[in-house]
């Protein structure tokens, strides 16, 4: 706006923009001052920066969370190389620009309905009390930008400590499964060995009778005498009952080894199954709150309090500003298009005009233009009201006239 002793800067559309994120009236900042141009396009950038990040911050928090999770073990560290999957990432850059959205007009609405307090430079406790909800909603909108941005920093070593921590889940998993297991295992083994150690036992039994027998029958030993004589056919039918004793034992055993082969190679593909288990459990500790839990390890507490704290700042500084600006050109502009706005409305303000029952100061809002509508709406009613009873009263003389000149028709018969 060109004056003799000003003449107002053109505005950018860069810093029209960001006088929208500031929720500042445009339409007066362009007619003011330089310096009040300047003041809202940094708060707007601040806001619109906190969005940006809130994006960056929320699109990486949703691709830790739904992100494939990798083989931690046997891997080794090959695993920890990036590797982006294109679907979880399309899907994280729509949350994240969502997420931003969102906490950019969170942002926009604080700093917009944050006053000016005082108009001075100087921060009350008032001024404090006032913006107590709003510090508390920049300080949690803090905190959830700044989780996000730790884990990415302290990538690296997250994921080195990580891949520990999935070792061991993995080792203190395969022990459960091995403890669990192992000792039926070792139990069925123990009755396949014994099982097969009474046959071996019978039939070596045979074989010493049957070596005896022979003998006898080359007369190497026993009677002396070669050929089947008495002594041989007693060595045989000893011979002979041992191997039927064999060939019973084996009917009897190896059934019961079979089963129990079985048996045992159900409890190892179980085990082979808990194993494969064991690995997905060791794998899936790779989680957003995993992560967080490492960062804070790995960080302390001064750093990431640190962090937080700058994130904090940031966050909340277009409130502490607001209400540490003095009033300017734009903020009088500002009271005064209000003010006429509301006396174009017939609404009148009369401040500090009473004291409620707590004590507190309250301003007496007359609204001008309704209290005119309800005073013609009552004087119209009135007047209906009046025209009304005249009508009746004026048909009742009429009647009584009537009655005067003709009695006899109103009387039934």
């Amino acid at each position: 706006m060109k004056r003799d002793f000003y003449t107002s800067p053109k505005a950018s559309w860069l810093m029209r923009l960001f006088w929208k994120a500031a929720g500042a009236d445009s339409y007066i900042l362009e007619r003011g001052t330089y310096s009040d141009h300047v003041k809202y396009a940094c708060l707007g950038g601040i806001v619109f920066a906190t969005g940006f990040m809130a994006a960056l911050a929320g699109g990486y928090a949703f691709y830790i969370i739904f992100e494939p999770k990798g083989e931690a073990i046997g891997a080794g560290l090959e695993s920890l190389k990036d590797s982006t999957d294109l679907n979880t990432a399309i899907l994280a850059t729509i949350f994240g620009i969502i997420w931003g959205l969102i906490i950019f007009n969170i942002d926009r609405f604080i700093v917009a309905s944050t006053g000016k307090g005082d108009g001075t430079e100087a921060i009350t406790a008032s001024e404090i009390r006032g913006a107590i909800p709003r510090i508390i909603m920049g300080i949690i909108i803090a905190i959830t930008i700044s989780k996000p941005v730790e884990l990415r920093m302290f990538k690296t070593e997250i994921d080195v400590k990580l891949h520990e921590k999935q070792q061991l889940e993995y080792n203190s998993q395969l022990k459960k499964v091995e403890m669990n297991y192992r000792p039926e295992v070792d139990r069925i083994q123990a009755e396949i060995e014994e099982l097969r150690a009474e046959i071996k036992e019978k039939r070596e039994d045979v074989e010493v009778k049957n070596t005896i027998f022979t003998a006898e029958m080359d007369g190497i030993s026993g009677s002396g005498k070669a050929g089947k004589g008495p002594a041989a056919e007693e060595k045989e039918r000893i011979r002979n009952i041992a191997q039927q004793e064999f060939e019973e034992l084996k009917l009897k055993n190896e059934p019961l080894i079979a089963s129990a082969i079985v048996e045992k190679a159900s409890i190892e593909e179980k085990i082979k199954i808990e194993k494969s288990k064991s690995q997905n459990v060791a794998n899936s500790l790779n989680g957003l709150l995993e992560r967080i839990k490492i960062a804070h390890e790995i960080a302390g507490f001064w750093i990431t309090l640190f962090i937080t704290l700058l994130f904090m700042a940031i966050e909340l500084t277009p409130i502490f500003f607001k209400m540490m600006l003095i009033k300017s050109p734009y903020d009088f502009e500002s009271d005064n298009i209000k003010a006429m706005l509301l006396a174009e409305s017939g609404i009148e303000v009369k401040y500090d005009f009473f004291k409620d029952k707590q004590g507190v100061q309250r301003h007496l809002v007359i609204n001008h233009q309704s209290e005119k509508l309800i005073k013609e709406k009552i004087k119209l009613l009135q007047s209906q009201s009046e025209l009304n009873e005249f009508v009746v009263e004026s048909w009742k003389n009429s009647e009584k006239t009537n009655i005067e000149k003709n009695p006899g028709s109103y009387i039934e018969s």
